[in-house]
């Protein structure tokens, strides 16, 4: 019987933090009630039914997914759970979607607790190249053992304790680089332009509060700097509590940086695009029959001075979500380089004997209608990093949010100028 309550949204991706989360814009979680009795073959049949009825493509990618019904469950027999999760995983590989995937009962308890808030590993984001059977990193979280080592979002994980990672899925990719805290993995790093080098990180507890801000004097005069790393269950009360603290002390702009931020939940996304957009559409899901959902700002911003987004490659699911949101609505101007480019969606669901199934089932638009999907959202002011730029940042991450940080310097530079002409608005509308 298939379980059709909703619940938890990690959407726009599900990637893998190996600190570990599936992270993204949106999960959707359903948790099964009834204690697993039925056999392993009804287990497989679950999950079969699950993906026939959600799955965001109707034609399953080609795949003949009757037949597939077929072979896993009427010319198949299973003795053991284990047998049947094998099964499961075969099953799914055919769809070629690396988001569509199978959590045996601890996998899926790892997520749950990940989506919390509260990490235990080395604090990266993964997620799998198909085409080149790659695992990448999509971003270091900051302030993990991942960044202060030095991985970089896009690095390429060849190896993991000398393992080779072909042909590895993303959840096996994430148990071995789990481990108890104070033991080391090592990882083995292949980055443009440079030869494979060893990683030895230490796994340690990570508590992620993923807002930090501060007021800068400027020569528009004080603004605010809220750097935002992760949309996770902490995120949108520590945004609302930023926010209102700065506009006590009224700050005449912001910078939000949701540079390296790979996403979370959607939810979080929703909630904090409505702090800075007073209506209108945030973003929309779209599923196989077509629009499935669309959120709304209600007119409960907590803000409208003037608002500059900072963006790059690590920026994925619901950063893209924010972003693509504000850029629409023209309530900020975005610095930077182009996004990740992940948009869709997946739904978590419980089955009977505590594992869990991660289904793509829809792909979310911006409120222009943009598919940002493997394309990304392009910013209004491109500013790149040069490599030495790069490896300065990286060396010493108090220089993130100074001058010494080109992008920033070029978003405070955009801000100012955009602080200058509502004033001069704003002075125009007095004079009348």
């Amino acid at each position: 019987m298939v379980n059709t309550k909703r619940g938890l949204v990690l959407g726009a991706t599900a990637v893998a933090l190996t600190a570990v989360t599936v992270t993204g814009a949106g999960l959707h979680l359903s948790q099964s009630q009834a204690f697993f009795q039925e056999s392993p073959k009804e287990l497989v049949d679950e999950v079969w039914q699950i993906i026939n009825q959600y799955y965001v493509d109707g034609t399953f990618g080609g795949v003949d997914w009757t037949g597939i019904r077929q072979e896993y469950l009427d010319q198949r027999d299973y003795e053991n759970k284990e047998e049947a999760y094998v099964a499961i995983r075969e099953m799914l590989e055919e769809l070629e979607d690396p988001y569509t995937r199978f959590m045996d009962p601890q996998e899926f308890r790892n997520m749950q607790i990940d989506t919390s808030g509260e990490l235990t590993g080395v604090g990266i984001q993964l997620t799998k190249d198909e085409e080149k059977d790659q695992l990448i990193v999509i971003a270091p979280i900051e302030d993990t053992p991942a960044f202060q080592a030095g991985i970089q979002a896009r690095d390429v994980i060849t190896k993991i304790d000398g393992r080779s990672t072909e042909g590895m899925d993303i959840n096996t990719a994430v148990n071995l680089i789990r481990g108890p805290v104070g033991k080391g993995v090592i990882l083995t790093i292949e980055r443009e332009g440079e030869k494979e080098t060893d990683y030895l990180i230490i796994r340690d507890r990570i508590e992620i509060h993923p807002v930090r801000y501060s007021r800068k004097d400027t020569a528009a005069g004080e603004i605010g700097y809220i750097r935002l790393t992760q949309f996770n269950a902490n995120a949108s009360l520590e945004m609302r509590e930023a926010i209102r603290d700065l506009e006590e002390r009224d700050v005449a702009g912001y910078i939000l940086d949701l540079r390296s931020n790979p996403g979370g939940l959607l939810q979080a996304s929703v909630q904090i695009a409505s702090m800075w957009i007073d209506e209108g559409t945030i973003v929309s899901t779209v599923n196989r029959k077509g629009v499935m959902d669309t959120q709304e700002a209600r007119g409960r911003a907590l803000t409208d001075k003037p608002l500059v987004v900072l963006v790059d490659g690590g920026s994925a699911s619901a950063s893209e979500i924010l972003s693509g949101a504000l850029q629409d609505k023209e309530r900020a101007l975005l610095v930077g380089t182009k996004t990740f480019g992940k948009g869709l969606v997946q739904s978590v669901r419980g089955l009977g004997d505590g594992s869990g199934l991660a289904v793509t089932i829809a792909k979310y638009l911006t409120p222009l209608g943009r598919d940002i999907n493997k394309l990304g959202i392009e910013p209004d002011i491109s500013k790149e990093l040069t490599e030495e730029e790069r490896k300065e940042l990286r060396g010493d991450r108090t220089l993130i949010g100074t001058e010494r940080d080109p992008q920033y310097s070029t978003a405070l530079e955009v801000l100012e100028q955009e602080i200058a002409k509502a004033n001069s608005q704003q002075a125009g509308t007095v004079n009348k």
